[in-house]
């Protein structure tokens, strides 16, 4: 066309360069560890009110971990019967009747549908932790995590047995049978009473804990204003020259 401007020639090879914009300030990039056990309820809630936190902070780019932890070390791999568990773990129905209510009323605040009734047995946390493992491999891990406490708290599914675990790892987008074989071996065992040991060791002692920037920790199922404080905190600080 006529008149028509030429664009400028680059030397052969050459690309063009991206345009930056010079009054947006640069994502900060903060780690984000949670310290977890996926038969916790308080674990549950803490990690909705995280992601809820997360996704109104697009100015941070968060690279998030899921660290297992295990409230009952010694439960049986099979798990136990409910009653058996609730009279060992709060000394009467009654008492885990109240604390289930509390919870429950919480919950609906967040979304959350907790069916305590429907759960049967209390599993061992073991294999579901490794399945997190083995779904963080293929970037599937907070599906995963969402997909074990949802089967557990609001669906009653046993989570520490190996037919519900593949299943719910299909549901996730993985490879049933490749879910199957991994769980069939002791693959990661080792590896999660370690991560269980180092948190100890690091005092903490009850879960949910967010650790920011790998120096910031806070414990407990946190309001989201709680978190947001502490992620600005970390924030500023990996800011600084």
């Amino acid at each position: 066309m006529r008149g028509a401007r030429r664009p400028p020639m680059m030397a052969h090879g050459s690309q063009a360069r991206p345009i930056v914009n010079m009054l947006v300030p640069p994502k900060a990039r903060l780690s984000v560890e949670v310290v977890h056990d996926l038969v916790c309820p308080w674990c549950f809630l803490g990690m909705r009110r995280l992601l809820r936190t997360l996704r109104h902070r697009p100015d941070l780019l968060i690279d998030l971990t899921w660290r297992p932890f295990l409230l009952n070390p010694d439960m049986p791999r099979a798990g136990m019967v409910r009653p058996e568990y609730v009279v060992r773990k709060f000394g009467g129905e009654d008492r885990a009747r109240r604390l289930y209510a509390s919870i429950g009323e919480i919950g609906r605040a967040e979304g959350l549908l907790f069916r305590f009734d429907r759960i049967r047995r209390t599993p061992s946390s073991m294999d579901a932790h490794r399945l997190v493992r083995f779904a963080t491999r293929y970037g599937r891990a907070d599906a995963m995590v969402e997909a074990l406490f949802s089967a557990h708290f609001t669906d009653g599914l046993d989570i520490g047995d190996l037919a519900t675990l593949v299943l719910i790892a299909a549901a996730c987008g993985l490879d049933g049978a490749a879910a199957r074989a991994f769980l069939e071996t002791e693959q990661e065992v080792e590896a999660i009473h370690a991560e269980n040991l180092r948190s100890h060791r690091l005092g903490i002692n009850g879960v949910p804990c967010f650790v920011v920037a790998g120096e910031h920790a806070i414990a407990g199922a946190q309001e989201p204003e709680v978190i947001e404080r502490l992620l600005d905190v970390a924030a500023i600080e990996a800011s600084l020259p």
